[in-house]
């Protein structure tokens, strides 16, 4: 842990950093919203908590810290106690909330990625970063050395509002220090005599960023001091042409989108760059992890030149693209081992949100239609996922018939056959949401009838 030594002469801007940061801030944030400091406890974060938690009461806002423990170190239970101090002393409350990281290939990225879920189950308008001008300095020239394309060269935005796709309301993300240099926080933490933690994890050169900050960058600076201005001057530049690109993108979705997905025949007639644009500004806009060009490329190809009959499937890491019947569509990547063990018990509420398989199951009331609530009653209601080879007989008169002829006659598309819920009660298959009922369970004339219907929400 470190702390002030004496203090320094200040710049301009870090005397007035509360009200440099109280003006960004004046553009979004309305009083009585409610806003979540993402806590690392190193400086950045320290300087902001100690900046907002001045400004709260005058801007009338409503301040809370949460501290990620991603576990990753043997000093992460001493920073979660050191935040909590240091909101403690400041009449902030502050939440400690611990991840799993896995050890994939990217420990950086899983641990970003895990801190980001963690920031979207916030209940607030606004999550606030400490991020400043020399880290986004420093992750323009990483995406530049990545080779990423005009929206990753647009680095972090001073705001990013949620997913239009998002269906539970989640915070937008706000980096009112974006533009301020390290050294100006570095000096304002010495004048307010605050103290931080050191992650000692921020000097192994074995990642990338820590390599780039502690020995490229200072041999940049030797030859262009100036380069963080210019790197942030192009970001901003890059994320203007980002923004003309995604209304091109809007442009080309109206033209090209159905309710049955994206028209295959419409995509042919736009220039593969214009086509790979539209894909991209749809994976982005639900929140997936970029793929690499080539294999969007290769997913492309596949999409506009398979057999119209294909049922084709290409990974595109953290999500899918499939075609169905001259359509294409992006779905999440998904694996079925949690889907696989789905069995819930259905006690009449009238949702049920599946997030394994990937949506919510509506049973909607009504008379005359749907199952019979009555036959209901005879013995528990669970919603099971397809295993195959089930069969139910839709009409008393016709036999009954493989659940895959009645989903390949509905038009259902494979990837939806694969998570769609089926009703049962007790060990009989009851029904197949929008597809087909049972008979012996089909409401009469009068009756009181349960209509289920499957809405899928990570597509």
């Amino acid at each position: 842990m470190a702390s002030s030594g004496k203090p320094k002469r200040s710049s301009g801007l870090a005397r007035g950093l509360a009200s440099h940061v109280a003006g960004r801030l004046k553009k979004s944030v309305q009083p009585g919203d409610h806003l979540v400091l993402g806590l690392s406890g190193g400086i950045d974060s320290m300087v902001l908590l100690d900046v907002l938690a001045r400004l709260s009461s005058r801007a009338r806002f409503n301040l809370r810290a949460l501290h990620v423990d991603h576990q990753l170190s043997p000093n992460s239970a001493a920073w979660a106690r050191f935040c909590r101090r240091a909101c403690r002393s400041r009449g902030v409350p502050c939440r400690v909330l611990k991840v799993d990281v896995p050890r994939a290939n990217s420990v950086e990225r899983a641990a970003r990625e895990a801190r980001y879920a963690a920031f979207a189950q916030m209940r607030a308008q606004y999550i606030v970063l400490a991020h400043n001008a020399d880290d986004q300095a420093e992750t323009v020239l990483l995406q530049l050395l990545r080779g990423a394309g005009v929206k990753g060269l647009a680095a972090m935005p001073f705001m990013r509002t949620p997913n239009a796709s998002t269906t539970a309301r989640q915070p937008a993300i706000i980096r009112p220090l974006l533009d301020v240099p390290r050294v100006d926080i570095e000096r304002y933490a010495r004048r307010r005599k605050l103290e931080w933690i050191e992650d000692e994890s921020n000097v192994d050169a074995r990642y990338t960023r820590n390599w780039a900050r502690r020995e490229l960058l200072p041999r940049i600076a030797e030859r262009l001091p100036a380069y963080r201005s210019v790197l942030t001057r192009a970001a901003r530049n890059m994320g203007e042409a980002s923004a003309l690109l995604d209304e091109l993108a809007r442009i080309d979705a109206a033209k090209a989108s159905d309710p049955r997905g994206l028209c295959v025949e419409a995509l042919r007639a736009l220039s593969p760059a214009r086509a790979k644009n539209l894909l991209r500004f749809l994976i982005d806009s639900y929140g997936w992890r970029m793929p690499d060009a080539s294999r969007l490329t290769e997913a492309l190809r596949q999409a506009l030149h398979a057999r119209a009959d294909s049922n084709l499937a290409v990974s595109l890491g953290s999500c899918e693209l499939r075609r169905h019947r001259g359509f294409v569509h992006l779905v999440a990547a998904r694996t079925h081992s949690a889907a696989d063990r789905l069995r819930v018990i259905w006690r009449g509420q009238r949702e049920i949100a599946l997030p394994d398989a990937g949506g919510v199951l509506e049973m909607a009331r009504a008379r005359g239609a749907g199952m019979s609530a009555l036959r209901l009653e005879s013995q528990p209601v669970t919603i099971r996922r397809r295993q195959g080879g089930e069969r139910l007989q839709a009409d008393a008169k016709r036999p009954r018939r493989s659940v895959k002829n009645l989903l390949q006659e509905a038009g259902v598309p494979t990837w939806q056959r694969e998570r769609l819920p089926f009703i049962y009660c007790g060990d009989d298959l009851v029904c197949i949401p929008g597809v087909a009922v049972d008979w012996r369970f089909l409401a009469r004339r009068g009756e009181r009838g349960i209509v289920p219907s499957w809405r899928e929400t990570d597509t």
